[in-house]
């Protein structure tokens, strides 16, 4: 297990450009914010986390388990289009609901989404009870009057907390200076800070800026961005989906949408897949592809971009199964996340309380990884989501197509033995993971400091995940290991190419190109020395604990196989 807390942002940062998996889009022309390319390693990292998902959804779901019916999970995919009808946003509601409330610092020009505004509220020393201090405060935060000392904004306030404390610059703005967080008085308490305000010793806690008081008393909140109140503006709606046009005349007639998840796609082709398929209920559609949602604030890195990429299954069951249905992909998309390298106390399961749920949801939980710049917070790598028959219902409503479904294995039993049927709006389970952000995770979780190895940043993926599976090294250039090398490093390569890539190179120390491929997150090195020439046997050096043992070159094969399956 690796402790997030400890692991620079800025260090992950670098290595991933140094290194090839992340760069920023159009960097070249100064960039464009929201939007991250992926280098060689990143593209191969990213793949194999969607090879991976398709796998075990799609063509093998659930690994071969059965659900609560006592069948196999059966699941069949769809690729859908990034521009649909504009009508099927205005069925799903994006086009009236999908938009956030927005404030604008009138000084800086800069905007950000009001429900990111935190708080820092300052309280009464909670040497004497601490607990009583935090029951006052959360009575007062809410009030008109009672305005905010400081203000940052973050997806919530421990992630507010975690960037106070990490961003020397963002204090001396805010007139913040040794700032610590204290222990947490109780289980989903506000972060608690000790700190100097201003010169003076004072304690802060951190808490939502309150709708009411954002749109009454927003001259008088301190500014996030200059720590002065006085330039910002009240909340305002605004639309997150980006619109274009099609055909040349570039009519409003002519405006469409680029979608901002694929969940939609799958929804409007429901009947047909019912209908060219032998598929019956209960099953899922997946579907993956890039959305698009236009982040005022897009920030941390890769985790909140305007252009990302999901992999979103829909589970449609009968409405009497659906909340097993639902606790069954709840649990194993958890189990499954783990699978892959985020196992530990950085990945939690969090069941969200019922103020939270959308109003067509009886149950949602999200799969959340303990980011570095959420820490000791977490942040969203997956959501699933019991949406009962919302979707369908309103498709249906809205295109006048007939989307029920008739299960000929229910109803009441006729006297030849047949069933009667019955004729129902199925619901849906749905599980939606973000790519980016799992591969962020991937990343995260990987990076680790080793001080006692001459090049001490080491990606430690799963084996499954990594973008380098294997490297072969002769150990120099010379004395006909470059041809052993080569014949190699080329049975792996046919062997195990389609997964991820088979380095040789025979430049520089061994120990340079050891730690190269440290960097690159390779899980396993052979290099051909001397004895490979007499006793047919290589070195096999292991990324995770530098250690080194021989075996046979015929080997090499059958010993990657297992490593890269265990």
């Amino acid at each position: 297990m690796s402790d997030a807390t400890t692991k620079p942002m800025d260090d992950i940062m670098s290595l991933c450009k140094r290194r090839g998996f992340v760069y920023q889009a159009s960097e070249i022309y100064g960039g464009i914010n929201g939007f991250w390319d992926y280098g060689p390693l990143g593209a191969q990292l990213k793949k194999n986390l969607r090879d991976a998902w398709w796998e075990d959804m799609i063509m093998n779901p659930c690994w071969g388990r059965t659900g609560p019916g006592g069948e196999r999970v059966r699941c069949v995919p769809v690729e859908t289009c990034i521009i649909q009808n504009p009508k099927v946003w205005e069925a799903s509601g994006h086009v009236g609901g999908f938009n956030d409330p927005m404030v604008d610092d009138k000084e800086t020009k800069q905007r950000f989404r009001a429900d990111h505004l935190q708080g820092g509220y300052l309280g009464s020393s909670p040497a004497g009870d601490p607990a009583l201090a935090l029951a006052q405060m959360q009575g007062q935060i809410t009030k008109v009057e009672h305005i905010p000392a400081f203000t940052i904004t973050a997806g919530g306030p421990d992630e507010a907390a975690a960037i106070l404390l990490a961003d020397r610059k963002l204090q001396k703005l805010l007139g913040v200076s040794d700032a610590n967080i204290l222990p947490s008085i109780s289980p989903g308490a506000a972060p608690l800070l000790q700190l100097t305000y201003r010169g003076q010793p004072a304690f802060a806690f951190i808490f939502p800026v309150s709708g009411a008081v954002q749109e009454h008393a927003h001259a008088q909140i301190p500014s996030p961005f200059t720590g002065k109140a006085g330039s910002l503006t009240a909340p305002r709606q605004f639309n997150l989906m980006f619109f274009t046009y099609t055909g040349a005349t570039a009519t409003e007639n002519d405006k469409v949408y680029l979608r901002p998840e694929t969940a939609q796609g799958i929804f409007v082709q429901f009947k047909n897949v019912v209908d060219t398929t032998r598929v019956r209920v209960p099953f899922g559609i997946g579907n993956t592809g890039r959305s698009f949602r236009n982040e005022v604030t897009p920030r941390n890195f890769t985790f909140r971009s305007r252009e990302f990429e999901q992999a979103e299954l829909e589970f449609f069951c009968h409405p009497d199964d659906s909340f097993e249905w639902y606790k069954f992909w709840r649990d194993f998309r958890m189990e499954w996340w783990q699978s892959i390298g985020l196992a530990g106390e950085n990945l939690i399961l969090r069941e969200h309380e019922k103020d939270e749920l959308s109003h067509y949801s009886t149950g949602t939980s999200d799969v959340e990884y303990r980011f570095p710049f959420t820490a000791p917070g977490f942040g969203e790598l997956e959501g699933i989501a019991h949406r009962g028959n919302y979707d369908l219902t309103q498709h249906a409503k809205h295109s006048g197509a007939k989307l029920e479904y008739f299960d000929t294995d229910r109803g009441e039993t006729l006297p030849n033995g047949a069933k009667k049927g019955e004729r129902y709006m199925p619901h849906c389970i749905e599980p939606a993971a973000g790519l980016d952000r799992g591969a962020l995770a991937l990343i995260c979780e990987a990076y680790t400091r080793d001080e006692s190895r001459p090049s001490p940043e080491i990606m430690k993926f799963h084996p499954r995940v990594a973008p380098i599976k294997a490297a072969v090294f002769p150990l120099v250039n010379k004395d006909g290991m470059p041809e052993v090398a080569d014949r190699l490093h080329a049975d792996l390569f046919k062997r195990f190419g389609r997964t991820g890539f088979v380095e040789t190179d025979a430049k520089q120390s061994i120990g340079k190109r050891y730690a190269r491929m440290d960097e690159a997150g390779c899980p396993f090195c052979f290099t051909i020395d001397g004895d490979t020439l007499t006793d047919q046997t290589v070195t096999v050096r292991s990324r995770d604990t530098g250690l080194q043992d021989r075996i046979a070159i015929d080997k090499v094969s059958a010993f990657l196989t297992d490593a890269l399956l265990a």
